[in-house]
């Protein structure tokens, strides 16, 4: 992978939403009504993070009746370089904890 492509990753992934997000999917497929939940964000704006990580392939999108649920591309080149950074943020960080904590209620 080269320099530009690392960069890309580490900028896309520097914004703190789209990287709790991905350590999120890291475990489990989530709908954008659990992210809504989680993050107290609008539909919109959680839309809008996804989108950047679709259009980054580091997500997939898969519709189930009428939700969109989202899980981690494995087949992204990027993909030993975003689970190297993931395994950064440990099970036991504090924001983690509260966004699972917020998501358990999460309805769709």
């Amino acid at each position: 992978m080269d320099a530009k492509r690392v960069s890309a990753c580490m900028k896309t992934l520097g914004d703190p939403t789209r990287l709790m997000m991905m350590k999120l999917l890291s475990s489990a497929d989530y709908c954008v009504c659990q992210f809504v939940d989680m993050f107290e964000m609008s539909q919109p704006s959680i839309s809008q993070h996804l989108k950047k990580l679709k259009i980054a392939d580091y997500v997939k999108e898969e519709r189930r009746g009428q939700w969109r649920y989202f899980s981690l591309n494995a087949s992204c080149p990027e993909h030993e370089l975003i689970k190297l950074i993931l395994q950064q943020i440990p099970d036991s960080d504090e924001v983690l904890q509260q966004l699972r904590c917020r998501g358990e209620n999460a309805t769709c």
